[in-house]
């Protein structure tokens, strides 16, 4: 692995009630975190291929992790999304390198699908920064009961030379989602929108 890991972190979050009614099934969204060493902290690089391939392996081994934290067969994942954070000797570009060009289509293959785009989201901070992992349905970007968002925060991650990268993968939308839309029923999942 090119990636320089300093830490993996697994977060599975449930929800079994809203508003006080009960969840059922509980909805699940797991998130799989690695902080990495960036290699081009503190100057400037104008080819960034060693980021791309790093979010090509960590599209694969953190989607995988995801999924095993939610225990359930890949196929039945539903909703994903990325986000990266660059520690402060970092620049966004070194986030958006790691996140677009090759993270998408081994995180896709883990699934066994994702048609739509992968949602994302990307800032620079310091160690305990909050990353807000933007999701979406895997198949159909219209379904609005699975828009939503996983926080995902390491207390001391990233620091100046590091980038923190999150995948979150759910195996159901929102609770109690009632605004309409697209349902998880009628999706085609040939274009990516329905």
């Amino acid at each position: 692995m090119r990636a320089k890991i300093r830490k993996i972190v697994t977060v599975v979050e449930e929800t079994q009630r809203e508003v006080d009614r009960p969840i059922d099934p509980p909805t699940r969204r797991a998130a799989a975190i690695a902080v990495i060493a960036n290699p081009f902290a503190g100057r400037y690089v104008e080819d960034l291929a060693e980021l791309i391939d790093i979010g090509e392996e960590l599209g694969q081994m953190l989607g995988e992790r995801a999924v095993k934290a939610l225990g359930i067969d890949p196929t039945k994942a539903e909703s994903y999304g990325k986000a990266a954070a660059v520690g402060e000797n970092g620049e966004l570009e070194h986030a958006a390198a790691i996140l677009h060009p090759k993270l998408g289509a081994p995180f896709r293959k883990v699934l066994g699908k994702g048609a739509a785009l992968i949602p994302s989201a990307k800032k620079r901070g310091g160690p305990g920064v909050t990353l807000d992992v933007p999701l979406g349905h895997k198949d159909a970007a219209f379904v609005r009961s699975h828009f939503d968002a996983m926080e995902v925060r390491i207390a001391d991650a990233p620091t100046a030379n590091e980038i923190m990268v999150a995948v979150v993968v759910t195996d159901t939308g929102r609770p109690l989602p009632r605004i309409g839309g697209l349902k998880v029923a009628e999706i085609k999942g040939e274009d990516g929108l329905r």
